[in-house]
């Protein structure tokens, strides 16, 4: 075990190694890629909520995790002779060198808006080069959150100069209330199939026009979910100071409840 004291990236390499071989760990040695696209997705998640809670013992930790993933992907795909972890450090080293050509070149930048937009014409450049699909809209995984894809989508949109004039909120502002209007007439017509496509147009408008605000819209409706999810814990609470349970009441009286759990709230 002395050979791993040290904590360093080496020992985080070989201790992964170790669990896979035989004599380690059963249930290490019998994950897939394909079996650790859950643990991915949830250390993902549970890092990024650390970071949400701003104290930096749980952000360590959760970095951990997730650094974990990468070596057993890594691991895993040395095993099957794809690559190795240092395959995955040069790649990343590369690509940073190519799209930092203004820190790693002698391309000149004014501001992060110009840096954005030459990372994205260098990814369009490396994908064209690679034969595969070069459309602004490539390279965004269908699996992420919905509001963060439908944000990067109009990002890209954007950037190839598809979008309002930055500033220009009154037009946004005109595009959802457009949408919203469209919405009201389908959920009138009780058109179950045209009132969910023209849900999803005015959740993509507003997202725009989060964009246009600087508003991160995931963030904005985490905060969101998080303070009904306390609030309603409240009125749960004000419910059993009472003995009572809250569905034996009416929504008048839910709604007295509500009101004294914002205030405090």
């Amino acid at each position: 075990m002395d050979k791993f004291e040290s904590g360093d990236f080496q020992s985080l390499l070989e201790i992964m190694r170790r669990l896979r071989m035989p004599g380690g760990c059963p249930w290490d040695a019998e994950q897939t890629l394909d079996s650790l696209r859950r643990y991915i997705l949830e250390e993902s998640h549970e890092l990024v909520e650390a970071i949400d809670g701003g104290e930096a013992r749980d952000i360590c930790e959760e970095c951990g995790d997730v650094l974990l993933q990468v070596v057993f992907v890594a691991q895993i795909a040395s095993e099957l002779g794809l690559f190795d972890i240092g395959d995955v450090c040069r790649a990343i080293c590369g690509k940073l060198i190519t799209r930092h050509p203004h820190v790693f070149g002698d391309v000149m930048v004014k501001d992060a808006v110009d840096v954005s937009r030459n990372w994205e014409l260098i990814k369009a450049g490396e994908r064209k080069s690679r034969d595969v699909d070069s459309s602004a809209m490539a390279g965004i995984p269908r699996g992420l959150p919905s509001l963060l894809r439908a944000l990067r989508i109009s990002e890209r949109a954007s950037k190839k100069g598809f979008d309002w004039e930055r500033g220009d909120i009154a037009s946004v502002k005109d595009k959802v209330l457009e949408e919203l209007a469209e919405f009201r007439t389908e959920v009138e017509r009780r058109d179950i199939s045209a009132m969910k496509e023209e849900f999803g147009d005015l959740l993509f408008a507003l997202t725009n026009m989060a964009r246009h605000l600087d508003i991160d819209p995931e963030s904005a409706l985490q905060s969101a979910n998080t303070k009904f999810a306390n609030r309603f814990r409240d009125m749960e609470s004000q419910a059993a100071a009472h003995g009572v349970e809250m569905e034996d009441l009416s929504l008048d009286e839910l709604e007295v409840m509500w009101r004294t759990a914002k205030e405090e709230k």
